[in-house]
């Protein structure tokens, strides 16, 4: 049997055990395991330990719960109602004005969190209700913010991040620069979007009678200003050249927690815990993941699947923005059924070889498959986000949600082709702040 046939048995083999709803690192070690003992014979089994251990015994990994702490954190407390009151008071005189508030404040609260699910809860729990009292269509207010809610894996920190710069080897503080420009991109797709819409639906009537004094608006502004502390904090640690990804993580978890309870007045026991006690399940799953999805590309490695698809590929004589293109259209199709983590330890291994002899950076396909798994989060049948906004609206139906939010979608199909055109979106910051 050819390595490359191998391959396709091992995909098939992989779809089926996630989609009879196996937890993602159980399925990648079973059919790793699987398939080592039936082609490497049961010797093979004495290199799993070592491998597993190998693959997490990495420092960069102590900034996962770092962030992920930051975002329960902040997602613990009425930080995104406050954005978004905030930013509606100042934005409503602009058609569709609520819809932009809301945009804004996900793009604000990614920014802290990195999780799009956090984000879409926290917004959306205040925002859609107030979109909808005020005579928004359902679909534009529930896509909104499914597809404001992806922002969280783009705009810096971003988990998604940590684990292709874990994955590809590539640095994690050059993928965090590299996203800001293209998440302030999608932002403005977005909020004009959303704008064009709100005017073409005459909504700015609706908007018109809400009227707030300098007072009003300036009201909540005290309470932006921890949010602007915490992600100058996280910057200036991690880019001023004083801490690594991993401790500038920690700077932003304690200055998040200081926030939360001196702010929000989160500091009861019961509280507390249950910000580490979600913190700590998001990441024993996220390093479980990890952990197995090593073993899983260990196991395709010693198979020659990895070297042979690269190399097949690589011999193809087509054009190397055709290779880019199908790489996508699998991204897409892969973010259909499979969370972000799961295809990108999955698939990197696989791409990076196929992607530095194709002559593209790196770093830039960092932040372009980070926005196919932005897509991933809208797109059904396993579209996380949608499902997070239907369980805060019950009676918006889902095919509803996706109405409004494929909009959306198209403009993150924009931005990549924007992104492809002029790739120093991405590399031009990285090279500037970092040389």
């Amino acid at each position: 049997m050819t390595p490359l046939t191998i391959g396709l048995l091992i995909f098939a083999v992989t779809v089926a055990m996630l989609a009879i709803g196996l937890p993602i690192a159980f399925g990648l070690g079973a059919v790793a395991l699987l398939f080592m003992v039936i082609f490497d014979g049961w010797n093979s089994v004495n290199f799993v330990p070592e491998t597993i251990y190998s693959g997490l015994n990495d420092f960069t990994l102590v900034s996962l719960p770092m962030f992920v702490i930051m975002g329960a954190a902040v997602a613990s407390s009425r930080a995104g109602s406050d954005l978004y009151e905030a930013l509606a008071r100042w934005l409503h005189k602009v058609p569709g004005s609520l819809v932009i508030s809301n945009i804004g404040a996900c793009a604000l609260f990614s920014a802290l969190t990195g999780s799009s699910p956090a984000t879409c809860a926290a917004i959306g729990k205040m925002g859609i209700p107030e979109m909808r009292k005020r005579g928004y269509d359902a679909d534009l207010a529930t896509g909104a913010i499914a597809a404001g809610g992806t922002l969280g894996i783009l705009i810096p920190p971003s988990i998604t991040m940590i684990l292709y710069g874990i994955a590809s080897e590539t640095s994690i503080g050059r993928l965090f620069i590299a996203g800001i420009i293209p998440g302030a991109l999608l932002v403005l797709l977005f909020m004009a979007w959303a704008l064009f819409l709100s005017w073409k639906r005459g909504t700015k009537l609706i908007d018109s009678d809400r009227v707030y004094s300098l007072k009003d608006k300036l009201e909540l502004m005290p309470k932006l200003l921890p949010f602007i502390a915490v992600i100058v904090g996280v910057v200036y640690a991690l880019y001023g050249g004083i801490a690594t990804p991993s401790e500038a993580a920690g700077v932003g978890a304690m200055l998040c927690l200081a926030m939360v309870i001196g702010i929000y007045r989160v500091w009861r026991p019961m509280q507390l815990w249950a910000i580490l006690r979600d913190g700590l399940r998001e990441s024993g799953m996220l390093l479980m993941i990890i952990g197995t999805s090593i073993l899983f590309g260990y196991m395709m490695s010693s198979l020659q699947v990895t070297q042979s698809v690269a190399e097949a590929i690589g011999q193809m004589q087509v054009n190397r923005w055709v290779i880019m293109a199908a790489i996508n259209v699998m991204l897409l199709v892969a973010g259909c059924f499979l969370p972000p983590a799961a295809i990108i330890l999955m698939t990197t291994p696989i791409l990076m070889p196929i992607i530095t002899a194709a002559g593209f950076d790196p770093i830039w396909f960092g932040v372009i498959l980070t926005i196919n798994m932005e897509l991933g989060l809208i797109t059904p049948p396993v579209g996380l986000n949608l499902f997070v906004i239907n369980g805060i609206t019950p009676d918006v139906k889902l095919p509803t949600i996706l109405k409004g939010a494929l909009p959306f979608m198209l403009c993150m199909v924009v931005a990549i082709v924007i992104l492809c055109v002029f790739p120093g979106l991405a590399t031009w910051l990285p090279a500037k702040v970092m040389g």
